[in-house]
């Protein structure tokens, strides 16, 4: 497995993965093309042999950082993915002054939130009625 910046060309493959992962509420192949004209955007994506298998990407500005997305393809959960990509983003954070992360997670996605505590994340507060479908969300946080 290899760990690498997203490029554009990885975007069609990001958005395919995307609409698999979160069929609710997908980032549309507009929106993550557009995280390039951010120069706070840093996405970062794990390759197996050449294939697309996972990606994240996080924001950093002013001393914070917020992990907008995260997603590993089916086959391979469960197998250190998920670990590997939140802590390049964690380290891309901490390289660019960030001395706190924060993430946002479904209060029913039991399998991030597990991944996020074993990557140091802890509970901040809830947000309720946040996603569209009405269901809350978990602020979580990692300090630097």
């Amino acid at each position: 497995m290899k760990i690498r910046k997203w490029e554009y060309k990885d975007i069609l493959r990001i958005s395919q993965i995307e609409t698999e992962c979160f069929p609710l509420e997908p980032w549309s192949f507009k929106m993550l093309a557009s995280s390039f004209e951010s120069e706070s955007f840093h996405g970062v994506l794990a390759e197996d042999g050449g294939e697309i298998i996972g990606y994240g990407g996080i924001t950093v500005a002013a001393g914070t950082a917020d992990i907008a997305n995260v997603a590993v393809t089916e086959p391979y959960r469960h197998s250190g993915v998920g670990t590997a990509i939140i802590s390049e983003l964690t380290k891309t954070a901490a390289s660019l002054g960030a001395e706190k992360v924060f993430l946002e997670v479904r209060v029913s996605n039991s399998i991030a939130m597990e991944l996020y505590l074993k990557s140091g994340f802890k509970g901040a507060y809830a947000r309720t009625r946040y996603y569209s479908d009405g269901e809350d969300c978990l602020v979580m946080v990692k300090e630097l």
